[in-house]
Parts: structure tokens; sequence; C-alpha cells
């Protein structure tokens, strides 16, 4: 049924109808079946298996199972199988990459150097964490013991598809915590790969487990599973609420990890050269659909003339076109649900009056078929239009200007999110001192290096919880306090 060979991309099309349970492939309790998009070409590459609660039920009963002899293995044996996940991540990152482009669009260019490499790294990560980590320490004839919460359902999406698993699954494991993952329906691919591997590596039956559905019927069955002691989700505000309000019954644990609106601070003394351009193709990377992408471009109003034309130039000079392409910059949107969405907020921000400098509704030029959106810029943004509220998820940056710094910091801390943001500037202490001001779970001075011990997570409604790290790590486990242990 398909319109390209999966077999091409190293995906096992009959993998893609059965569920990863206990150590084997099996198929679903209840066969239906959906179709998953190339969003390059609108065509069909390959068709999965969607689950059902029975499915759910089974995987849970494995993960329980399997849960007293993994939380009780010893660390050298957790960090032996992180390190073989870790190689053969490494080992097959174009089997990985291949299927990133194939599965949402991608371009084959940053799926290599980023979504793969990336997403080993929280692998690397959690092997060392576990590896230093002091599971009990005694203080004044109290111990503390930090514990492996149990069974934990793990909800990515389908944005950074290996990357979010990696970071969910990793430390999860390294906690010694067994697991269930549902990656997103619309971008399942990888996840199928990911579980070949996993099972490769040595990871015994029961301790991960991979069920791909719905989150009305897979997430919901998963969040209000008794036996599941830990929900983490990554994914949009409204399916984080659902999940939340599923949850509440059985008072598990929930981490949730979800949208934003993060503001990038450009300070007066900033490099406006080299910084407008950062800030631009930041904001775009993934084709913006990125939760901390630095969407709102804050700025001196005296200096709104050349921070505009610095970013006009900086996005005509993006290549947007086929992911397989090794001259493509940004591929398409992933699917065509949030192609429209896309396609409505860059309507609405016309409609308020926003100065549209570059871009606007509508597919690149040249491309009939395919989630193709136009880079697009919009200035003299107002801090309360819709534009500069919500998420759009793609390639659309708003310019807001501001006349005093309070102000900048204002309107950074003005919309309902706090996951991301951004301040540039040649001064580290004024940098720091509105870095402190600003209400985001992590803030980047002058565009460093990406930090993957750095705790990622969000204040208000953009959730609860850190990933990545010894702080990720923490997220798996519970806290025991013996007294009179002496």
């Amino acid at each position: 049924m398909t319109s390209l060979s999966t077999n091409a991309y190293n995906v096992d099309p009959v993998a893609c109808q059965r569920f990863y349970i206990n150590g084997r492939w099996i198929a679903p309790a209840k066969p239906t079946f959906m179709q998953v998009i190339n969003p390059a070409t609108e065509e069909p590459v390959a068709e999965i298996a969607l689950g059902s609660s029975e499915d759910v039920d089974r995987a849970v009963s494995a993960a329980r199972a399997a849960f007293d002899g993994w939380s009780s293995s010893p660390v050298a044996t957790r960090v032996a199988i992180l390190g073989r996940m870790h190689d053969l991540i490494l080992e097959r990152k174009e089997m990985f990459a291949q299927a990133i482009s194939l599965e949402m669009g991608a371009a084959i260019s940053f799926a290599r150097s980023l979504q793969v490499p990336l997403a080993a790294e929280h692998v690397r990560i959690a092997r060392d964490v576990v590896s230093q980590y002091r599971f009990v320490s005694v203080n004044n004839g109290t111990a503390i013991s930090r514990e492996p919460i149990g069974v934990c359902a793990l909800i990515t999406p389908w944005n950074w598809p290996l990357y979010q698993i990696t970071a969910k699954v990793a430390s999860a494991l390294a906690a010694g915590c067994t697991v269930v993952l549902k990656p997103s329906e619309l971008s399942p691919l990888s996840a199928q790969v990911f579980a070949q591997l996993v099972h490769d590596a040595g990871v015994p039956p029961g301790v991960f487990n991979l069920i791909n559905g719905t989150g009305p019927k897979v997430g919901a069955a998963l969040a209000e599973h008794v036996d599941v002691d830990m929900i983490s989700i990554t994914g949009s505000n409204r399916a984080g609420v659902l999940v939340a309000q599923a949850a509440a019954p059985t008072v598990k644990r929930v981490a949730q990890e979800l949208g934003g609106k993060s503001p990038n601070v450009m300070l007066p003394d900033a490099d406006f050269a080299k910084a407008v351009p950062l800030g631009v193709m930041s904001a775009f990377r993934n084709v913006g659909q990125s939760c901390s992408a630095p969407t709102r471009m804050i700025v001196p109003r005296d200096r709104l003339a050349d921070v505009e034309a610095l970013a006009v130039a900086t996005a005509e000079a993006i290549v947007v076109g086929d992911p397989q392409s090794d001259a493509t910059v940004l591929g398409p949107i992933a699917n065509e649900a949030q192609f429209n969405r896309v396609q409505t907020m860059i309507i609405a921000g016309v409609e308020s009056g926003a100065k549209l400098i570059c871009g606007g509704p509508g597919r690149v030029e040249g491309f009939s078929k395919g989630f193709f959106a136009r880079p697009t810029i919009f200035s003299e943004v107002l801090p309360q239009m819709r534009i500069a509220q919500e998420e759009i998820f793609g390639p659309v940056l708003c310019i807001i200007p501001y006349d005093t710094i309070d102000q900048a910091v204002e309107i950074a801390n003005s919309t309902p999110y706090g996951l991301g943001a951004h301040v540039q500037t040649q001064d580290l202490d004024a940098g720091r001192a509105v870095a402190f001001r600003i209400r985001a779970g992590q803030v980047h001075i002058n565009h460093p290096a990406w930090d993957p011990h750095a705790p990622f997570g969000g204040y208000k409604q953009s959730g609860n919880g850190r990933e990545y790290g010894v702080q990720g790590f923490e997220e798996y486990l519970e806290t025991k306090a013996i007294l009179g242990h002496g």
C-alpha cells in the first residue's frame, strides 16, 4: 500500500503493524491501522497499528512484572546497557536520520547533524549520571534513599521524535524504572527503529515496551491505569491537561513539558548584525516546530528598522524544499493539521494589523504538494496580539519593540508560557540581570552551546518537572527517609 518503500529507509513494514511488548514484537489485540504520511509528498509511506486499552494492559503488566528485577539490578548493568544503546544509535544514525526525515519532513542535513546526535547525547548523559549518582546518603542517623518510582508511561511528540524518546527513556531506565512508550502516531517510524535497538542492546523483556496509538485511546488508558506510577508527556497544553485530569484519580506523578512562546530580548548594546540572524535561525530551527523556539524577538524601538532589514535578509536566504536534498535548510511542516494551524495564525497576524515584512500565507512558491510553509516575519507586533500570545509551531517570527529594559522584561513575561528564553548583550552582567528576571525554565545568553546537562522544563503553563541531566534523572525517583538508620 505504500508509494515509497519503507525498506529503503530500513523501517520494517511488518514491525510497524506490531507492538514491542515483553521483549517481543506482537500483533495488536484489536487490529486497526492508520497511514503514516510523508509531509513532503502528502503520500503514505507506511501503515502502523493503533493500540487499545487491552494492549495497554498487556504492556503495563509486562512492565510491572519486570520492575522488581530491573529496579534491583546493579548500576553497572544499567550503565553497560545504556552504553550499548548509545553506541547503537551512532552506528544506526543514518537509519534514524532517514526515518525522521521521512516521517516528519526534517531536512536530512538537520536530522543528521542535530536530531540524531542530540538524541544520542541524552543516552550518554543518563549513563554518566547514574554511574556517579549516590542513591543513599546518611546524615544525623537518618538515611535518605532515592528509589525508582516504578512503571513509567512516556508520551512523546512528533516534532523531535527520537530526541524526546531518548530524553525520557534513558533517564527512566537509568533510574531503574520500567517503561511503556507511546510515541506520536504521526511520526512513529523512528520509534520502531528505536525499539529494535533497545532489544539489540540487551534490555531485559518487559523493561521497555512500545505501543503506537492515539492520545484519546492509548494515552488516556496509560494515564488512568492503576499500575502506572508516573506519566511523562511532552506535547500540547491541551494534551497535557487531559493527561493530568486522567491521571488524577490514581494520584500518580505527572511530568509535563508543554507549550512555549519564548522571548528573545535584544538589549540596546547587543551586536545586532550577529544576534538578529542567529535569532531568526533559532526561531525557524526545525521549521519552527520546537516548543522553546525564540519566536518573539523583543528589540529596542530605535533599532527596529535595522532589525527588520537583518531579519528579512536572513529569512530570504533560507532554502526551503525537498528534505532529502543536502541544500535544504527547512523541509515541510510535519503534518497537514499543523500546516493548517500555521496558515490560520499567519492570516490572524495580517488581520490584527501586524506589519508583514517577509513571507505570508500559502505554500512556498514552486510546491503544489507538500506542507511547505513560507518563512514569515511580522514586525510592530503588539504584545497582546494573538500571534504574540499563542504558540504557532511553525516558521513565524514576531518582532516586538520596547522602550525601556523594564518594559522588555514585562513583555517577555507577558504570555501564559515560561519554557525558554534568550537574552542578547555585550554586557554579561546586564544579561544575567535580565535573565534572572525572566520567568522561564531555561535562559540562553548570547546563543551559547547546547548543554545536555542543563535541566529543561517550564514555568506557568509550559509544564512542570524537568528533563535532561541530573534533574531529569531524579524525576524518576522517589525519596524515602529511614530514621534510626544509625
